[in-house]
């Protein structure tokens, strides 16, 4: 006794095409640059994070879970690396050259941790910290 089967009957009909020799040839490239993210990502971590991650099936889905894991920790980072940049004013006497590489650290800092500084507003800012005399 045959049993009719819907889904079957679709699957049969809308086969998926073969792929063609470059699609073979690039999933191939992107398993092995995944599994190599997936190695390096897995050498950089704490072995607890390792043993939490090592079943994970691509390097996307390890980033993602880091993500998860420290996202609120990196928003309080950026925030305790922010404050010193907008405390602080030249103090007089001393070095422009270092008080705007300071600055610059700071900057340099917040790109690190993600924050995104469009090109004018490191200039306004280390403007606005230099002593009225500049001005």
């Amino acid at each position: 006794m045959s049993h009719f089967n819907p889904l079957s009957s679709i699957l049969n009909q809308n086969k998926l095409e073969d792929p063609t020799d470059e699609e073979v040839e690039a999933y191939d490239k992107w398993v092995k640059a995944d599994e190599m993210a997936r190695c390096y990502i897995l050498a950089s971590m704490a072995n607890v994070l390792q043993h939490q991650h090592q079943s994970m099936t691509s390097a996307y889905d390890m980033l993602a879970s880091l993500k998860e894991m420290f996202g609120e920790q990196n928003r309080a980072t950026k925030q305790t690396a922010m404050k010193p940049l907008l405390t602080i004013k030249m103090a007089e006497g001393s070095s422009v050259r270092e008080h705007v590489l300071k600055l610059m650290n700071y900057l340099n800092e917040l790109e690190i941790l993600g924050a995104e500084i469009d090109k004018e507003s490191p200039v306004e800012m280390i403007l606005q910290t230099l002593l009225d005399s500049f001005q």
